[in-house]
């Protein structure tokens, strides 16, 4: 276990340093500089921005003093937003993003496998033809159009729930199921799948054989087994939970950590960008990490591999 535990670890460290690397270069590469779009900014104050974020050194020099910055945990300072780090802007914007992240995966997860279970159980009957077509839209439809829509029909129409913003709780609601309108198509398709394919297996007709009720088969054997391929997409479902939703930030006008990255894009401001990316990526990276040691701790036959 330690050995393939040093293995994963070795290559998230690769992994986040070619990103790094190639963040950096891609960024600098844009031509003109983030002050060359403000026309009324007199060109000498331009050239003292430049020289106060070190624009106007050798890109090989910018990048070892970037990186040195990076290991010692600064991701440098905004170029449109006085006074604001990168890591402040996070720290200020995740929780926000958390919240419909968390919200979304949770009400995706539970209702999901709550569906996958009962289209299994009940395959080629009409639940089942139910979830496959609700699996197909979620899957197929994006979430700001189902963002869109609750909009139109809880917020026009019905006039229950707000619809922009970011006031308290009720806020939250019509994003956190718009963020989890593809995570229930997702996990009902897959465990539905999982169990079906389970369910073929020789050790559960064994077990039917040795006269172990429904119940138990399906909770001890059935269930359980089914559940180890989901194991696979909390990596990037946790992902996303802390790294925001960016089209559905910019629709409900939530200032999450996706709202935040858009802002930067529009306003080019390239030390957030870089600084949000790598974050994006090492929050990535790392839940792949945990997720891959979780799941050769859950199934020891990845470790023998």
């Amino acid at each position: 276990m330690v050995k393939y535990t040093l293995k994963r670890f070795v290559s998230m460290i690769i992994t986040l340093f070619l990103i790094t690397t190639l963040t950096f270069f891609l960024m600098n590469a844009v031509p003109g500089d983030p002050f060359s779009l403000d026309r009324d900014t007199p060109q000498v104050i331009r050239e003292s921005l430049n020289h106060q974020y070190g624009l106007d050194k050798p890109v090989l020099e910018r990048y070892i003093i970037y990186m040195g910055n990076l290991i010692r945990g600064d991701f440098g300072m905004s170029m449109k937003l006085k006074g604001q780090s990168v890591v402040d802007k996070v720290a200020k914007a995740m929780p926000v993003s958390a919240k419909v992240g968390l919200g979304g995966v949770l009400l995706g997860v539970i209702i999901g496998v709550i569906f996958g279970i009962i289209a299994a159980m009940n395959n080629g009957k009409t639940f089942d033809y139910l979830v496959i077509i609700i699996a197909i839209i979620g899957v197929s439809v994006p979430n700001f159009v189902f963002a869109t829509l609750f909009q139109r029909l809880f917020g026009v129409n019905l006039k229950i729930l707000p619809i922009f913003g970011y006031k308290g709780f009720s806020f939250l609601i019509l994003p956190i199921f718009a963020a989890a309108m593809q995570n229930i198509a997702f996990y009902a398709r897959m465990l539905r799948s999982s169990m079906l394919d389970v369910m073929n297996q020789d050790y559960i007709m064994t077990a039917e054989s040795k006269g172990l009720s429904r119940k138990s088969i399906i909770i001890h054997h059935t269930l359980r087994n089914s559940l180890l391929p989901l194991v696979t997409s909390f990596g990037p479902m946790l992902a996303g939970v802390l790294t925001g939703n960016f089209v559905l930030e910019k629709i409900f006008g939530i200032p999450g950590i996706g709202n935040a990255m858009i802002m930067a894009i529009q306003g080019s401001d390239y030390m957030m960008i870089m600084g949000l990316t790598i974050m994006f990526s090492f929050i990535t990276v790392v839940m792949y990490f945990v997720v891959d040691i979780l799941y050769g701790i859950v199934d020891p036959r990845i470790r023998i591999s």
